[in-house]
């Protein structure tokens, strides 16, 4: 067998196309980028930036967005193999609005079902799953069938080898009732070493919300390390060993936080495979998840070493290093983004940009079954604010 995977993801891929204006309704943006989404799956990209050799296992459809999350994939530095097509459901796409500093709704585009839903055990790499040095699935992958009987199956095979990581993912429009999520968690932490989530995930998974409860609760469940996020407290981390660690959040001029628990996660398996001490691991996670809340987008925003290095020896946010050096003013656009997965512009972490009056636009609307959001009729203050783990959004990607 090769050299085994550094870290092998499971669960959510899909396109993001995130307004090029922040501040106004999506009903009024008129210009937007498309990037490569999916909390699984930017958790892999952000872990190749930081040099692991990543692959993640998720589904497409099998149509034009699924070729180009494939060519995504490989520009990032993630395998693609185990990411195959279902011809019978579209690529999801995700749309989001941009209220800084903390307010971004989602909009998940998943009818019928999604394609990364139709993972079935017969189609695993069990081998290369147990060979990982981490392997990291998603709270997500448990909503529906046949993902859930391989998810489950994929942490069995894998018998708590090496570093297993359940990212908790709470979703509630991905399930009936948090009645029903309970017990599938409590079979997935029986099997993980590692779990992550906010609070209100912990609570979903354990039934307690205080960060120190939820903390052992998750320990009781079997892991061996428990990451709590805890908003405008920063995180918190309690091995089984009694070690523990809590750091504040990082201050930054954030953009858009949708993408930031993506790039705590990436940094996270970063940290773990370099056996640092807890507290280095927590501090350097919090800072790869700032520099992407600082930033627009979620993938092309994952961060590399020297970016997070500076930001820990208390250095400003670079910008994108993909992106035009500059952000527009609030109610205003972007030129039109390229067709490559590159956003045309970054987020200083400079002044907050001028307000504009918002322009007309084409009217987009909410998923089918969910009201569109009352959107603030000015835009939003994009002040300097701490980067929050586990605050608004909630961790995880934006599709």
């Amino acid at each position: 067998m090769p050299q085994p995977y550094d870290v092998i993801t499971m669960g959510r891929i899909g396109v993001d196309l995130y307004p090029l204006r922040t501040g106004v309704p999506l009903a009024q943006v008129d210009t937007f980028g498309k990037f490569l989404g999916g909390s699984a799956t930017n958790v892999a990209v952000g872990a190749a930036r930081l040099g692991r050799r990543t692959a993640v296992i998720t589904r497409t459809g099998k149509d034009a967005f699924g070729d180009y999350l494939h060519q995504a994939l490989g520009e990032f530095g993630v395998d693609d193999r185990w990411v195959t097509a279902v011809a019978a459901y579209p690529t999801p796409v995700t749309f989001c609005e941009i209220f800084p500093p903390d307010d971004f709704p989602l909009y998940f585009y998943r009818q019928p079902k999604a394609p990364d839903l139709e993972i079935h055990e017969h189609e695993l790499d069990l081998a290369e799953i147990r060979a990982a040095r981490v392997f990291w699935m998603t709270g997500t992958g448990l909503c529906a069938e046949p993902s859930r009987t391989a998810t489950l199956a994929a942490l069995a095979h894998r018998d708590r080898s090496g570093i297993t990581v359940f990212d908790l993912d709470w979703r509630p429009m991905f399930w009936g009732d948090p009645a029903e999520a309970r017990p599938y968690y409590a079979e997935a932490l029986a099997h993980a070493t590692v779990a992550v989530g906010n609070l209100e995930e912990c609570e979903i998974a354990t039934g307690e919300r205080e960060p120190y409860a939820a903390a052992r609760a998750l320990l009781a469940a079997g892991v061996e390390l428990a990451v709590v996020k805890q908003g405008p407290k920063g995180v918190l981390a309690v091995h089984r060993d009694g070690t523990q660690a809590e750091v504040p959040p990082v201050p930054v001029e954030v953009v858009n936080g949708l993408g930031a628990g993506d790039a705590f996660g990436g940094a996270l398996c970063h940290g773990l495979l370099s056996g640092w001490e807890l507290e280095r691991i927590m501090r350097y996670a919090n800072a790869a998840g700032a520099i992407v809340a600082a930033r627009l987008a979620c993938s092309t925003a994952m961060p590399r070493a020297a970016e997070v290095d500076q930001v820990l020896t208390g250095g400003p946010v670079p910008p994108s290093p993909t992106a035009a050096a500059s952000t527009p003013p609030t109610g205003e656009s972007l030129p039109p983004a390229p067709p490559s997965p590159a956003p045309t512009a970054a987020a200083p972490t400079g002044e907050s940009p001028p307000s504009a009056p918002p322009s007309p636009a084409p009217t987009v609307a909410a998923p089918t079954g969910e009201p569109s959001p009352s959107a603030p009729p000015s835009p939003a203050p994009t002040g300097a604010a701490p980067y929050r783990p586990g605050g608004t959004p909630p961790t995880g990607a934006a599709s």
